[in-house]
């Protein structure tokens, strides 16, 4: 891999940088080496290949922290209603008859949407999850993977004791992988006893992986586990011992202001996903609570299905405006603490530690915001641009470990035409599934 310069109109070194105009970066075995003036790194590096962007926005690539990326195959199948009816009454049924061709086209299409939003560095936590860690690979991206685990069986793995043999397997072979590591999935408190989540932790434990779990999401989710348990979710994880620093929940909406408190204690880690959280009405997380409180708080898109897209910068959008509107108070989260959180707290929350800036030592991972589009005129401030105003398709160029894997608007590790072909056609076949689901 030889060394390059990418140069740009304008780069975003990181959420605490100002911007850089007319800078540069010098970029060799797949990390960042300098951020300079353009002028200043081709005057000292004449020999090495530049690539300009003369009307380009460079970012740190982005981090969705919570994601189903199969589930686009389900995009737009049972819309406007509440998150339990939609999971039992839609989701579940149709999961029930998964395949594994499903699921890996379903992930290339969504690895696809993504790449467009400038993600570079993503979770999932599906069923087949082999079948999305393949795609991952096949597409160049960075993720963090795991299989969703349940009480009861799933069609992915059967039986739960065959779910957790998964996951361990799937830890061991891919426990030194440059861009892919393996979490730990419980689903959720109302899907897991507290037998099944000590069995994760204990997995977690034993390889030093994050365990990723879905928590305090809706009010009905607090009054479930409340009834069954005895006790508040946040509460029973800490009763079985997941409540502690490599733990990611998704969601976190319902929360009081001790439990707030207690995920800072514990350093437990966010998932924040506005637009899911609003089309359920599921509620509004209390991120300003959060962050003001220490807790790290990545943004996530959620699934395709319940989002309905996996745009990480209309994501950003609807983060800071939402919480802006709640408060009447226009200076709530703003655009720098949005930008950290799709960033450098999501990069950090998913344990890649050199990813979420662009900084010496980091790796090369980055997005071009083509400002050649009407809606990005004039350019006045760079961070409240990208934050208020870009959205996807705006990006053009991706760049992963110092090489590019979209270019152009093109994507340059697999056939987009081929698979939006291949989805449309499960989109037949699940319409099928669901007809003979309602009829049984």
């Amino acid at each position: 891999m030889s060394p390059k310069i990418i140069s740009a109109k304008v780069i975003l070194p990181a959420w605490d940088q100002a911007p850089l105009w007319n800078g540069a970066l010098l970029i060799e075995k797949g990390r960042v080496v300098a951020v300079a003036p353009k002028e200043e790194l081709k005057s000292h590096h004449p020999e090495v290949e530049t690539v300009d962007f003369p009307h380009g926005l460079i970012i740190p690539g982005l981090v969705n922290t919570h994601t189903h990326a199969p589930m686009t195959i389900f995009r737009g199948l049972a819309d406007d209603l509440p998150l339990m009816t939609w999971l039992e009454k839609y989701i579940f049924p149709v999961e029930r008859h998964l395949k594994r061709a499903w699921v890996y086209w379903g992930s290339k299409l969504a690895l696809a949407e993504m790449l467009r939003s400038g993600v570079t560095l993503f979770a999932d936590m599906y069923l087949f999850e082999p079948e999305v860690i393949k795609a991952t690979e096949e597409t160049g991206l960075r993720g963090v993977l795991g299989e969703g685990l349940f009480d009861f069986p799933s069609p992915g793995y059967g039986p739960l004791e065959k779910g957790l043999a998964l996951t361990r397997e799937l830890l061991e072979t891919y426990a030194s992988h440059p861009k892919v590591k393996i979490m730990v999935c419980p689903h959720a408190t109302y899907t897991c006893s507290p037998e099944t989540l000590r069995q994760a932790k204990e997995i977690a434990d034993q390889f030093g992986a994050l365990v990723h779990i879905h928590l305090s999401e809706t009010r009905e989710e607090v009054s479930l586990i409340k009834a069954r348990y005895g006790k508040r979710p946040p509460e029973l994880l800490l009763h079985c011992g997941l409540l502690e620093e490599n733990l990611l929940v998704a969601h976190a909406v319902q929360l009081r202001d001790e439990e707030i408190d207690l995920f800072a204690q514990k350093k437990v880690k966010v998932a924040h996903c506005p637009e899911s959280n609003l089309k359920l009405g599921s509620g509004v997380a209390p991120i300003p609570a959060l962050l003001e409180a220490g807790v790290s708080v990545g943004l996530g898109t959620d699934g395709p299905a319940s989002n309905n897209d996996l745009d990480l910068l209309t994501e950003m959008r609807t983060a800071a405006l939402i919480q802006k509107g709640l408060a009447f108070d226009p200076t709530v989260l703003p655009a720098r603490d949005v930008f950290r959180m799709a960033t450098e707290l999501g990069a950090q929350a998913l344990g890649f530690e050199n990813c979420g800036r662009l900084a010496p030592g980091f790796w090369a991972d980055l997005a071009v915001v083509d400002l050649g589009q009407s809606h990005l005129h004039p350019l006045h401030d760079p961070l409240s641009l990208l934050i208020y105003s870009a959205r996807g398709g705006d990006i053009k160029d991706v760049m992963i470990g110092g090489e590019f894997v979209m270019r152009q608007g093109r994507l340059l590790s697999f056939d987009e035409e081929e698979t939006k072909q291949r989805v449309s056609e499960i989109a037949l076949e699940i319409k099928e599934v669901l007809s003979k689901e309602r009829l049984s």
